[in-house]
């Protein structure tokens, strides 16, 4: 899981090797131990239980698993035992077999030999790496590089018809550096009537910004970091970017993104900007308005040399299906990551096994829970439930992008999605927390789900992070395909929100993303065992209907799906 609203640190990337192809494979052979055979018995009820979770979360989070880190063994075993339950639940494999092959690509760029150079009036200045500049290419190749490159101020380099606004208007950026600010304005602005207000959207992601400047033509793309808008310091920047990178083997290696995408410290930024007779407030404040034109930082080029070490392997993802009984071509989808840390040798102490029983474990969990309860319905489905446990999550929603880039069915035929990611172990609640909240009418499915249970619905406390676009149903959004992110809530019924909140900051501050994320049978179940239920209806409610719930008016990738549907 990725840092997100309940335990908000930034996660750390999981840098482990995985890997790729595009074709459907066979579960990995020599994967079987007692633990995964055992996995065919029929030893869970047709329901979803307390029992039958704890079955599932207590061997994926077994040290057998050795903390499911792709590309290692025990990511092996956890592909083969969820292969082992779809199976025995009764999902069908897809093309021949449950795995979708993720090829994945690594690129350490080397300091040393790479540099980030500017020509500043002038006169020639270098960046010092990590303090100054942090930047990388997606270009897979060992040598890129690019000379005198004019800077240009675009703003937030947003194009965003919905909201009437184009930072690049009549602006050719080919072979230009584009700089731009984090964040969209409606955070600067807290006006909710510009864009989402204090809720950061889509285009106020970074991976945004660097897609877009290389849809625009640019030769290279700089963020301005700020550690309000960012939400995060420029340690996590300088700490994430650097070292080696990890991305999925695309068709053309790269070759569509720009040469170089990188961070300039805020104060770096400034000086910049104050060399081209620029001043760095006044161009943000001037950058709120959408007639906004952007600025040539007149005396300042670019020039940069990246020296890489490629390194390429592969994983896969776990898809299986149930067909539905009257429109089996359409597809309703259960989404979850399977992998978490591995094994550290160099982490303190005697534990070394990263075993991620609330993540992912337990999303895992509810997805075998949720489609064996489908599967065992008296009434078959009209639709179609594509259950799919996807690969390095924690390497940047790597499985699930590939899921999405290479669909194994039609996208336009998923009628929506459920991502179910970490659900922490709490005594029972009156709320279920959605994070982006009103994104989609699939909340109000959810809100019918959960009433019975006395649950109500909660916003993102902190949508201004943007942590609905930190996990992988956004891989599935940016498609188009409506998706849901919701689980587990913080107000208890004993105790309310300072319970639930001292619950979810004794996790971050002791267990998230350590060897102590282990399954005890001393978890309480019950609203783990509801969350799960509340899915399962929101599911059923649109599997067993003719309904194709969108976006809803104004959300940005409401045309998005409106021109996959009209396809």
């Amino acid at each position: 899981m990725n840092s997100r609203y309940f335990f908000g640190a930034a996660a750390a990337l999981a840098l482990t090797a995985c890997g790729g192809g595009n074709e459907q494979a066979e579960p990995t052979p020599g994967a079987d131990s007692e633990t995964i055979e055992e996995a065919a018995e029929p030893q869970f009820s047709a329901d979803i239980s307390a029992n039958d979770l704890g079955k599932h979360i207590s061997v994926l989070a077994s040290d057998e698993f050795e903390g499911r880190a792709p590309g290692t063994p025990g990511g092996e075993k956890t592909r083969a035992y969820i292969a082992a339950q779809y199976e025995r639940i009764g999902l069908e494999p897809l093309d021949g077999g449950y795995e979708q092959r993720v090829p994945i690509v690594e690129s350490t760029l080397d300091p040393d030999a790479s540099s980030f150079t500017l020509a500043v009036n002038g006169e020639s200045r270098d960046l010092v790496y990590r303090q100054d500049v942090v930047y990388w290419t997606k270009r897979v190749e060992e040598s890129v590089a690019f000379a005198d490159s004019d800077l240009v101020f675009v703003g937030y380099g947003i194009v965003a018809p919905e909201y009437d606004w184009n930072d690049y208007e009549g602006l050719d950026v080919t072979g230009k550096t584009v700089v731009i600010l984090v964040n969209d304005p409606g955070y600067a602005t807290q006006n909710p009537e510009l864009f989402n207000g204090n809720a950061m959207t889509y285009y106020g992601r970074w991976t945004y910004k660097y897609e877009e400047a290389a849809r625009q033509g640019a030769t290279a793309a700089i963020v301005i970091h700020d550690t309000a808008p960012a939400a995060y310091g420029w340690n996590v920047v300088e700490g994430s970017w650097s070292g080696p990178q990890v991305d999925l083997q695309r068709d053309d290696n790269g070759a569509s993104r720009v040469a170089a995408e990188g961070w300039f410290s805020n104060e770096t930024a400034r000086d910049l900007f104050t060399a081209a007779g620029l001043d760095l407030d006044e161009q943000m404040q001037a950058a709120l308005q959408p007639d906004f034109a952007a600025v040539p930082m007149t005396g300042l080029s670019a020039s940069a040399t990246l020296t890489n070490t490629i390194k390429r392997s592969e994983d896969a993802n776990v898809v299986g299906v149930l067909r539905g009984a009257t429109a089996p071509e359409e597809y309703v989808l259960y989404m979850g990551h399977w992998d978490h840390l591995g094994v550290n040798p160099n982490t303190e102490g005697e534990d070394k096994i990263y075993n991620g029983a609330v993540d992912n474990a337990t999303g895992v969990a509810a997805i075998l829970e949720i489609a064996e309860k489908f599967a065992n319905n008296e009434t078959r489905p009209d639709r179609s439930i594509l259950a799919v446990a996807v690969t390095a999550e924690e390497s940047g929603l790597l499985g699930s992008a590939y899921f999405a880039e290479y669909p194994p069915v039609p996208l336009k035929q998923i009628v929506s999605g459920v991502n179910i990611d970490a659900i922490l172990p709490t005594p029972p609640v009156k709320d279920m927390v959605v994070v982006g909240y009103g994104a989609s009418e699939l909340e109000d499915i959810l809100q019918e789900a959960a009433a019975p249970y006395a649950r109500r619905l909660t916003p993102d406390p902190e949508a201004e992070k943007g942590y609905f676009y930190r996990s992988d149903h956004i891989s599935l959004a940016k498609k188009g395909v409506p998706m849901l992110y919701a689980d587990g809530g913080v107000d208890l019924v004993d105790g309310g929100v300072t319970a639930g909140s001292t619950i979810g900051d004794a996790y971050r501050a002791n267990d998230y993303h350590q060897p102590s994320d282990e399954y005890s049978e001393d978890w309480p179940m019950e609203a783990m065992v509801d969350t799960a239920e509340i899915l399962y209806e929101t599911g059923a409610a649109i599997a067993y209907s003719s309904a194709w719930p969108n976006w809803y008016e104004g959300n940005e990738f409401r045309a998005l799906r409106d021109a996959q549907r009209a396809e």
